[in-house]
């Protein structure tokens, strides 16, 4: 009997290594500098707003984070942020952008244990020389048959990616920890989705959890994936 599902596709970000801590960090350093300004708080909810609107703009990724939290500056000094503070916001940018790749647990074991058996896709959104990059240092790469690095993620980005490069949506599961862009656009386009947590969600990420959706599954770590696919088929 064959299989019901031949591919499986995973994020990157979060799901295969981690991200938003180093963003939640820089964040850190941002209120810091701006202290005299604004607190924390209010900070946080300006950026946000810089975020969101900057969003369609900028992409998703470190470069569009820091060109927000320049802007955000200048907002909130009104014009008055001294360039010793902008040059360490990009300081603080090129420093997320050389940090070394750390894989979260499970995570080798997993990728190459599904590789001997299906299909594997790697579906992820950001700045597309940065996410090469990091591909390239996990020493992942290789287990991986197709690469799609995208603006955003859509009902019509996985519908088309799993029409072209797996069996068809409904013969594949996306893996990752953004319900907002991993799972639900995935069941939408009529795929399986394994949403696997990674500490706070980024505000831009949340979304409701699918309800009586036989095809969503529910994990709590990436160890939990390969009988979760087994049962499945």
């Amino acid at each position: 009997m064959p299989k019901l599902l031949t591919t499986i596709a995973f994020d990157a970000d979060d799901t295969l290594w981690h991200t938003e801590r180093f963003f939640r960090l820089t964040q850190v350093r941002f209120a810091d500098l701006l202290s005299d300004f604004a607190d924390p708080e209010h900070l946080e909810d300006r950026l946000l707003a810089a975020e969101r609107r900057n969003v369609g703009h900028y992409g998703f990724g470190v470069k569009g984070f820091v060109l927000s939290m320049i802007e955000t500056a200048i907002e909130v000094t009104e014009e008055r942020v001294p360039a010793s503070v902008i040059a360490e916001l990009m300081s603080c940018g090129r420093d997320m952008l050389e940090h070394p790749i750390d894989l979260l647990p499970d995570v080798q074991q997993v990728v190459e244990a599904l590789a001997s058996s299906y299909r594997l896709i790697l579906i992820t959104k950001g700045d597309l020389l940065d996410q090469e990059r990091k591909l390239a240092q996990s020493g992942l790469g290789d287990l991986f048959d197709w690469i799609e690095i995208v603006s955003h993620k859509t009902e019509d980005v996985y519908a088309r990616t799993f029409a072209r490069y797996a069996d068809g949506a409904d013969r594949a599961m996306m893996i990752g920890d953004s319900l907002r862009s991993d799972v639900v656009p995935a069941l939408d386009a009529g795929s399986w989705a394994a949403h696997i947590p990674n500490g706070e969600p980024w505000a831009l990420e949340t979304a409701e959890i699918p309800q009586n959706n036989k095809r969503f599954v529910a994990l709590s770590s990436l160890s939990e994936v390969l009988p979760i696919i087994d049962s499945v088929g």
